[in-house]
């Protein structure tokens, strides 16, 4: 009997732990990529033409659309426009374009139409984090849904972007994108 009572033990305390490392786990920050490079500069990487391409994976993982989207971006001092063409898979395609600004110290700010409000954004090292709530038309209504996005410069040609799109706390899909420039 104290055999099992040990083990029953043993496997709660283990469980606790568990639990408990889980619980101290905090979400990243662009601060845990301050060492990392090459550095991202916005102005650097998003100016001139870009090409990306992309999927929308729904909560169970599975590709529920894919999409090309075809840049052009360009800065006047710390003002930048990046002008996105989409192109889906079923043929539809959609424009955005996003006015974006660079405040110093890693820290930039964008509207696009379709942006309920300002994006907000922090670069270090080679990670960008953008935090912003989208109105997406879906079956005749508009949801308005909130991105937590993360952009990963990889050499000065590529970078990777993966974003997770949630309401009300819930997530919906995630979005991820590899950016490519000439």
């Amino acid at each position: 009997m104290s055999n099992k009572l040990s083990a029953r033990r043993s496997v709660l305390a283990t469980l606790a732990g568990s639990i408990l490392l889980a619980a101290c786990a905090s979400a990243p920050t662009p601060a845990d990529y301050a060492g990392e490079t090459p550095l991202l500069d916005l102005r650097r990487y998003f100016n001139g033409p870009l090409t990306a391409h992309g999927i929308f994976s729904d909560r169970s993982g599975k590709v529920v659309r894919r999409f090309s989207v075809k840049m052009t971006a360009s800065w006047n001092g710390n003002q930048g426009m990046l002008d996105e063409d989409f192109t889906f898979s079923d043929g539809t395609k959609e424009r955005r374009v996003w006015r974006l600004t660079d405040h110093g110290d890693g820290r930039y700010s964008g509207r696009a139409d379709d942006v309920v409000g300002v994006a907000v954004g922090r670069a270090s090292g080679n990670a960008l984090n953008w935090h912003y709530t989208l109105a997406l038309p879906v079956d005749g209504r508009v949801w308005e849904v909130q991105f937590d996005d993360w952009m990963y410069l990889m050499d000065e040609r590529v970078m990777l972007n993966k974003a997770v799109m949630s309401k009300f706390g819930i997530t919906l899909g995630e979005l991820t994108l590899a950016f490519s420039k000439p």
